[in-house]
């Protein structure tokens, strides 16, 4: 069997930078080498360097053991080392954030033919922005939060948007991931300054109504043509809500699989299936939620590309599944 070259992208240009590193080197772990020849590409801006990775990624400097080898050339996603040229059969993206989650990435995959293991570029531009995701499953059925939305230069009054939607409010960029700029709006005088910061992370911001609940999360991938879900996270952060602190920075409980009722689980699993199909997404996804008290699963947002690292949720999932990362990850390639 003929092995195909797969290219490993992580890195991005996003302040989720360092977190894209630490997953694209855990996963790299994980890729059949019988099957795939497999190399990491560093991409920041311009600068699509082909890598080699030395020793385990630490937190505190995740670039630590990376040695330059080459540059892609991007005119046939292909590079050249030691008078050989190699190019890419496919690409296994890991970048959160720009370009790897906007669409922007896919898009040029697309242009130059080479299959990927994402969403495809116009669902991944979709799912990154908050308010086109909402508008898109608004029209499906599923329940959301309500919400207003504001863009940069336009005026807003906060007593208008207290008036519909009460207190307290999330404002949150529409485009942007783990919530950077994000804020919890307890009084009115709070709301314009959190909307000035969300404006600092987006041209496009979401005012949300506070949903009472638990907050949970559940991923999600493809095996051959079956959408298969993992078990249930509930996620109990020690700051105000689910921020960067808590995401990242240990100041949060995951409790997997969280302890809800089997039957509200399928419910919540069934709800996930038929997002990832409403949207046509590929790869590994992870939904977040709320679980409120009448038993009502109201929709967060969705990442595409999830974080990937020992200590991310969705690995905690598939460890808490039973299932081989190595077999989960692979399969996601094979089916590319």
């Amino acid at each position: 069997m003929t092995k195909r070259n797969l290219a490993l992208i992580y890195g991005g240009d996003s302040a989720e930078v360092g977190i894209s590193i630490l997953s694209g080197r855990n996963v790299s772990r994980y890729i059949d080498r019988s099957k795939y020849n497999v190399y990491h590409v560093l991409l920041k801006g311009a600068s699509w360097q082909v890598v080699e990775a030395f020793g385990e990624a630490v937190e505190s400097d995740p670039e630590a053991g990376l040695t330059v080898l080459t540059q892609v050339d991007k005119n046939d996603f292909s590079f050249t080392f030691q008078g050989k040229k190699i190019k890419f059969d496919l690409a296994m993206i890991m970048i959160h954030g720009t370009p790897g989650e906007n669409g922007v990435l896919q898009g040029y995959l697309e242009m130059m033919g080479v299959p990927f293991t994402t969403s495809s570029s116009a669902v991944s531009a979709s799912a990154f922005d908050k308010q086109i995701c909402k508008t898109l499953l608004r029209d499906f059925g599923f329940k959301l939060a309500p919400d207003v939305c504001l863009r940069k230069g336009k005026y807003f009054s906060t007593q208008t948007i207290i008036e519909k939607l009460g207190l307290p409010l999330f404002v949150k960029p529409c485009s942007g991931g783990s919530s950077f700029g994000v804020s919890k709006v307890m009084k009115e005088e709070e709301l314009e300054e959190a909307v000035k910061l969300a404006l600092m992370h987006s041209d496009t911001v979401l005012v949300e109504k506070f949903i009472d609940g638990r907050e949970i999360t559940q991923g999600a991938y493809m095996d051959g043509d079956k959408i298969v879900t993992l078990p249930v996270t509930e996620i109990i952060p020690h700051t105000s809500f689910f921020d960067y602190e808590a995401k990242y920075n240990g100041m949060s409980d995951e409790i997997c699989p969280a302890d809800i009722d089997p039957v509200k689980v399928g419910e919540i699993s069934a709800t996930t299936r038929s997002i990832y199909d409403c949207l046509g997404c590929r790869g590994i996804v992870r939904v977040d939620y709320f679980l409120c008290d009448d038993g009502s699963v109201v929709f967060l947002e969705l990442n595409t590309v999830p974080g990937m690292t020992p200590m991310s949720l969705v690995p905690q999932q598939i460890r808490a599944a039973g299932l081989d990362m190595t077999q989960v990850i692979t399969g996601i390639a094979d089916i590319t």
